[in-house]
């Protein structure tokens, strides 16, 4: 990857890997805008897009992104305003074709406007072709992650177990219907990460050292 040139950055991580964060401390070090899941359905709120509106705005002269970043706050060093769902709480399992369908339309269009950092939503296929794109997995041990979500999310060890096994199914199955590939098929990747024994911090250093 050239981080020189326009750039596509997407990371897929397991729940309690802390990949979430990672991906927003490369975001700010490189200073590109950061997007997950909770931005992407706020845009289909707010504008009430589907596949066919996002084609119709590519056309219009004057761009959407101004006013995208207007009401979101993005921008270089990334604040955000959007409403973001608890752990556990992923609305996954509401997704259909159309819905799909307008994600990715929506990422690629995102992606157009300059270098970014894209957490989940399928990105290494969404963007496998692009010219300039890194994909990298974060991963964690189970016990890692069940103390991240125990901590995080004030639970006890039995409820953690439940979250991560119904996230984790869920995404699964997302990335398969979608995808036709599991999210754990490392051939989808060009770096994968484990986060065990490690900060978010130095996560994102080893990232950025491979990046160069």
């Amino acid at each position: 990857m050239n981080k020189n040139e326009n750039f596509v950055i997407t990371i897929n991580r397991e729940l309690g890997s802390g990949g979430r964060t990672v991906g927003r401390l490369i975001a700010e070090k490189l200073g590109v805008p950061y997007f997950d899941k909770a931005l992407i359905q706020a845009l289909q709120k707010e504008y009430n897009l589907s596949v066919a509106e996002i084609e119709k705005l590519k056309g219009l002269k004057q761009g959407w992104w101004g006013e995208v970043q207007r009401i979101f706050s993005i921008g270089p060093g990334i604040t955000t305003n959007y409403y973001m769902p608890p752990l556990g709480e992923d609305p996954d399992y509401l997704t259909t074709d159309e819905v799909f369908g307008t994600e990715t339309a929506i990422l690629e269009k995102l992606a157009t406007e300059g270098p970014c950092v894209i957490a989940g939503r399928s990105g290494f296929h969404v963007f496998r072709n692009h010219p300039n794109h890194l994909s990298i997995l974060i991963q964690a041990s189970l016990e890692y992650r069940l103390e991240r979500v125990m901590h995080k999310q004030n639970v006890t060890r039995e409820e953690a177990q439940k979250i991560i096994k119904k996230v984790d199914k869920m995404r699964e199955n997302y990335v398969k219907k979608y995808t036709g590939s599991s999210r754990y098929d490392t051939r989808n990747y060009q770096l994968v990460i484990s986060a065990d024994d490690k900060t978010e911090e130095e996560v994102a250093d080893l990232i950025l050292r491979y990046i160069g």
